[in-house]
């Protein structure tokens, strides 16, 4: 567990009062508190629903998977690395978590000297263990942005993950999609931004009742050609655009142009689906075509 009293530059007569009218409120922000452990007290709080600690300097969540009510949790800017998450399993009531700017995807051999004082010689985790094996599978929300993962935790694209419906990897460094995308058949929502992706794999037109795609920032490209074949595929397939719900697509930053996105074989499906949508429902005017999408 957590120190009693931790470092906090509120002071601990704030961090006292805010433990007790969480206990009211089912609700608890210690965020920007500078605390390096979670006091004690949080896990006494059972019907504690909404916990935010981002912005401290958190290694450990310690006994986070007593809060067996938990339905929010922002642990965003701390110091987290693989291994850290573990307990959330026990969350089965978890829907929204968000863990940006910490170091999950990053092995504790790689991590700084200054973080690694009580273990001069680690032992390299594995990439897998950044995640928990199992993640509650009541999730809609997971953030996980700035974590340094080259790869996506198997976790990340369980089919038990039915419920989930956004998803943001972004500033990351992932090269490839697993085709294993498609199990998350309830996803909405996906943000891949500053990434270094060049294509998507056919399951991603399996994401029924995608809506939102953003690739802001990845290395995208037609390589000079707009002409495709099997040995050499288009890199965004006709299935995002054909068998999805996409309307929005942001590619703003690929070394593409909105020309040669338009000869992509069903693109035109994608821009009648994204007017008439668009038309109807939001701004009720036609949106203009080859600007739809970031690009020049």
């Amino acid at each position: 567990m957590g120190n009693s009293q931790p470092t906090n530059k509120t002071g601990r007569k704030v961090v006292q009062q805010k433990l007790e009218n969480a206990s009211k409120t089912n609700i608890l922000s210690l965020r920007e508190h500078n605390l390096d452990s979670l006091p004690d007290q949080v896990f006494l709080i059972t019907n504690l629903k909404t916990l935010d600690i981002s912005s401290n300097e958190l290694k450990s969540l310690s006994d986070i998977g007593s809060l067996k009510l938990l339905k929010s949790l922002n642990c965003d800017d701390n110091k987290l690395g693989p291994g850290s998450m573990e307990k959330i399993t026990s969350l089965t009531k978890l829907q929204i978590l968000r863990a940006g700017g910490n170091t999950l995807g990053r092995p504790i051999s790689d991590q700084p000297k200054k973080d690694r004082k009580q273990n001069p010689k680690p032992t390299p985790m594995k990439k897998s263990e950044a995640l928990p094996s199992a993640l509650p599978s009541n999730l809609k929300q997971i953030v996980l942005d700035r974590n340094y993962f080259s790869t996506i935790p198997p976790s990340l694209l369980s089919s038990k993950l039915q419920k989930l419906e956004k998803l943001d990897l972004s500033s990351n460094q992932l090269v490839t999609l697993p085709s294993e995308i498609s199990n998350l058949s309830k996803l909405e929502e996906l943000k891949l931004d500053n990434n270094k992706i060049a294509f998507l794999p056919d399951g991603i037109g399996q994401l029924a009742c995608l809506k939102t795609l953003s690739l802001k920032n990845n290395v995208i490209s037609t390589e000079g050609s707009a002409l495709f074949s099997s040995k050499r595929p288009q890199p965004l397939p006709a299935s995002l655009f054909i068998d999805t719900l996409l309307i929005d697509l942001n590619l703003h930053g690929n070394p593409m142009t909105s020309t040669q996105l338009n000869d992509f074989e069903g693109y035109s499906v994608f821009l009648d689906r994204r007017q008439k949508v668009k038309t109807k429902d939001i701004y009720g005017g036609a949106m203009t075509s080859f600007g739809v999408c970031g690009l020049k």
